[in-house]
This record gives structure tokens, C-alpha cells and sequence, in this order.
């Protein structure tokens, strides 16, 4: 059902005509070889365009997509009336990063796929609008930073500052409640600034998110390691904090187990994106490159997700004369988003299906000179639901490479768990909490995104930030475990 909107000029029946507006780019070959952002934003003109097209339903199914539960009907509606300073307000009041999800946030499957625009025609760009916005508000300054409320003198320790532990602290702090995020690294954002390179996300656009973080009364010390600098028992003892939320992620890369990983050369895509993004190699020469250069070199990246299309794509932009995807199923099956893909492929990265490296060789000063590899067929669906990847008897063949990127996923790192006895975890390590409150076994003590659930995406993680927060202050508010 749509409700006629009295704000929106153009009848449901007309606006369906409307074709959805499209993203505009940096031409392929020219943004290969630049790290600058390959999608331009949209203009006024075109946001316009495309939140007429909103069909104001009554029952606004697509925010049912949305993790961390935005209004979109009613941002939308702002947008069309011209009111972008009202627009940003309202996202902000359950997105407190939407210069970053509008970027990285996987709508498609989301927010969009709930569209009822979406059943017949192609759905709104929620994704788009909520960049347009987000960008506005850089472009004028006019942040639209949601009201404060009175102090509680309530204090919450968050560890990690990745996109779970940003939306904990924005959505606390709201509520009146003391908040510090103890981030390990020099830098803030977590997987935001370290994992996701700056052609898709700038890192300027984390600092200022950030930054208005702060300016809600966010407190961020860098450089302290949980578990090391100071524990979680400390943090409840004798620093005085009511609650802590662990956000530590899952960055401890994991590699396929086979000969010759531990070649010069070989890298994971955790360790080789950290370089590039934290290191700013890709700011090369004005900075000394922290990797091995890939000018000019054959360079192959092993997997098929969003990581795996970061890690080859940069490799790219640093020079690599060969670019290479080597993934055992086919492109159908790769997890990776789809516009990343398309992306990809303009840009001229080959994408070898149905193959997988059962060895890497070098020469004799221990440099990687290539991988032994198997073609693989599709069998039966296994626990992921895609079809398993099955060898081929007498299929090995060799790939000449410089550079291998293992991009086959990532485990929780260890030292958080380790130095607080009472923490529950799974037997992969992973913290236990539970799926509605993201309470754990000790008292005080939440946890939420990858170090909870394994690897997902940006706005997963801050969905459970959003509902960790709602538990934590009601934890604050009443005392009850």
C-alpha cells in the first residue's frame, strides 16, 4: 500500500515512471590508477530526481532491512521538500555514521531489497540519499548532531573503535551516559580506516565522523591495548566504569595452510590493506611505500568477498602490471558486493573461476615466484548454501605471481578473551553473548559485531552496537543482569 504524500508533486502512478538515478563515476581507466573515491555522489538535481520516486508507503517496509532501524521514509520526504539540514537530523538519530554507510553499506541487500518500489521496478537508492545528505552536511558544515541528554553519571567503557563501538558510543552518550572508546592503534575507525581502502572510503570521512562523535562528548584514547594496557576487571575496578562493550572485531587473519605461505610476498589481505590504508603507501612517493611494490609485478589475490576486491583493486592502483582474483567457485558465487565486482572488472582485474593455489613456490632467496594451482568443479550445497568446490584429478597448473594476497577470511584475536577469566567464548574463540541483550557471562561486560558473530559487514556490526546500547542502558538504568 503507498499513502499520497500532499509534500510530493507527482502521483504514485507517474513516479513509478521515474527511472532510478544513477551514480555518477570516475571513468575505469582513469580511477585505476588513482586512490581518489570512484563514485562522485549525487547532485542536487539528481537527489531530487530520485527521492520523488519514494512512494510514501504507510507502512514503511524498507526501515524493517535497515539494522540499525533509520527512518528513511521520513528522511526521504525532507529530501524531496529540500530540507537537508531536517534530513540529516532525522538519519542521525539511528545512524550515527552515514557518510560511512552510504559508502560502504550493502543496501542492495538490505534496506533496498524490502522496497516496494523494488517488487516491479528497480528500489530506491536509499544508499545514495543517505550519501547526499551525509556529504551536505561536510560541504556546509551544518552537522545535524542529535540532542544530549542530562548527565546520568553513569560511565561506559567501550574497546574497539570500529563501526559496533562508534554506535555504541553515539547512541549512549545521548542518553546522558559517560562514554570512552580505548581504541589499540594510533588511529580511530577500526576496520573503517585500516581494512577498507580510500577509493571507497575516504579516510577524511571517518576523522569527521570521528570528530562529531567528540563533539557529542565522546571521549578516545588510542594507543591502549585492552589486555595489555589495562584490563576489563581493571576497567570495572578500580577506573570505575558501570559497563564495558567489547567491540575488538575479528581481524586475526587466517591463511589456507598450504607450502610456501611464509614466502616474501605472500601477505594476508588484513596485513596488506593495514600498510596501505594506516602507512598511507597510497600516497606513494610523497610517502615511503610499507609493502613490497607491486609496480609492474603479477599480483594475485586469493578469495572472492568485499576484501578480497579491496586488497586486488589497491594492489592495482599501486602498479601491478597483472591483476589477479583466483577463486574457487564461480563469480556467480562470490560474496562480494556486486557493484564491487562490476567495478573491478572495468578496471581490468582478471578473475580466474573455479581455481585455488595448493602451493606457493620461490626462488632460492626465499621470494615468492609463483602458485601451484587446481581447478575446481561445483558439487553439492554445503553449510554456506552455495554449491561446495570440488578438485579436479590432474588439473594442477602454475601461476607466475610476485604477490599473493590471502583473503579467505579472519579469526577474533585472542588477547581480550584471554585476560578476563569469567568471558565466555565459542570453541572458535569468539565472545558469547546473547543474540537480544549481547549480555556476556560476566556482569557489566557486553559484546557485539565480529568478535560476536565472525566477519560481517559495517552496518551488521552496528546494528548489534544499536542494540547492545538500548541493553546497556537499560542495565544502567534499573541494575538488573
Amino acid at each position: 500500500m503507498t499513502a499520497v504524500d500532499p509534500k510530493n508533486p507527482v502521483s504514485p502512478r507517474d513516479r513509478v515512471k521515474i527511472p532510478r538515478q544513477r551514480m555518477p563515476e570516475q571513468e575505469p581507466k582513469a580511477r585505476a590508477a588513482n586512490f581518489q573515491e570512484v563514485n562522485l555522489g549525487l547532485s542536487a538535481t539528481l537527489a531530487q530526481s530520485e527521492a520523488t520516486r519514494c512512494l510514501g508507503c504507510k507502512k514503511a517496509v524498507c526501515v524493517d532491512g535497515c539494522p540499525v532501524g533509520v527512518k528513511i521514509r521520513e528522511f526521504v520526504a525532507l529530501v524531496l521538500a529540500g530540507d537537508y539540514a531536517a534530513a540529516a537530523s532525522k538519519m542521525r538519530e539511528d545512524n550515527v555514521l552515514p557518510a560511512i554507510t552510504g559508502r560502504v553499506c550493502p543496501q542492495e541487500e538490505q534496506c533496498e531489497a524490502c522496497c516496494l518500489l523494488g517488487k516491479k521496478f528497480e528500489p530506491l537508492a536509499v544508499g545514495y540519499l543517505e550519501r547526499f545528505i551525509a556529504d551536505w552536511e561536510v560541504r556546509t558544515g551544518a552537522v545535524g548532531l542529535p540532542p544530549i541528554a542530562p548527565p546520568t553519571g553513569k560511565r561506559v567503557a567501550i574497546v574497539g573503535s570500529g563501526p559496533a563501538g562508534l554506535t555504541v558510543a553515539g547512541d549512549l552518550i545521548q542518553k546522558g551516559h559517560a562514554v570512552t572508546i580505548f581504541e589499540a592503534l594510533h588511529e580511530v575507525g577500526g576496520v573503517l580506516t585500516y581494512g577498507i581502502p580510500e577509493f571507497r572510503l575516504p579516510k577524511e570521512i571517518v576523522r569527521r565522523e570521528v570528530e562529531n562523535l567528540k563533539k557529542m562528548g565522546v571521549r578516545i584514547e588510542t594507543n591502549v591495548v585492552i589486555g595489555r594496557t589495562i584490563t576489563i576487571d581493571e576497567l570495572l575496578g578500580q577506573e570505575g566504569y558501570d559497563a564495558v562493550f567489547v567491540a575488538t572485531g575479528a581481524g586475526l587473519p587466517r591463511f589456507l595452510g598450504v607450502p610456501g605461505e611464509n614466502l616474501n610476498g605472500v601477505y594476508s589481505a588484513n596485513e596488506f590493506l593495514t600498510r596501505v590504508n594506516l602507512m598511507r603507501a597510497y600516497e606513494f612517493p610523497e610517502y615511503d611505500q610499507p609493502i613490497y611494490d607491486c609496480r609492474g609485478k603479477n599480483v594475485a589475490v586469493i578469495g572472492g568477498g568485499n576484501t578480497a576486491m579491496d586488497a586486488i583493486r589497491t594492489a592495482l592502483r599501486l602498479g601491478a602490471a597483472r591483476a589477479m582474483i583466483l577463486y574457487r567457485r564461480t563469480e556467480a558465487e562470490m560474496p562480494a558486493r556486486k557493484e564491487e565486482i562490476k567495478h573491478a572488472i572495468e578496471e581490468g582485474i582478471e578473475i580466474q573461476p573455479l581455481t585455488h593455489p595448493v602451493a606457493f613456490y620461490g626462488d632460492e632467496r626465499g621470494w615468492l615466484k609463483g602458485a601451484r594451482c587446481i581447478r575446481m568443479k561445483l558439487g553439492e550445497p554445503d553449510d554456506s548454501g552455495r554449491p561446495r568446490p570440488v578438485p579436479l584429478e590432474h588439473s594442477e597448473f602454475e601461476v607466475p605471481l610476485d604477490v599473493a594476497i590471502i583473503a579467505v577470511g579472519t579469526g577474533p584475536n585472542p588477547l581480550v578473551q584471554s585476560t578476563t577469566p569469567e568471558l565466555a567464548t565459542n570453541r572458535r574463540g569468539y565472545v558469547q553473548a546473547d543474540a537480544e541483550t549481547l549480555r556476556t557471562s560476566k556482569r557489566g561486560v557486553f559484546a557485539g559485531g565480529d568478535i560476536v558473530t565472525g566477519s560481517a559487514t559495517v552496518i551488521l556490526a552496528m546494528g548489534a552496537g544499536r542494540k547492545a546500547a538500548g541493553a546497556i542502558h537499560a542495565y544502567l538504568t534499573d541494575g538488573r543482569w
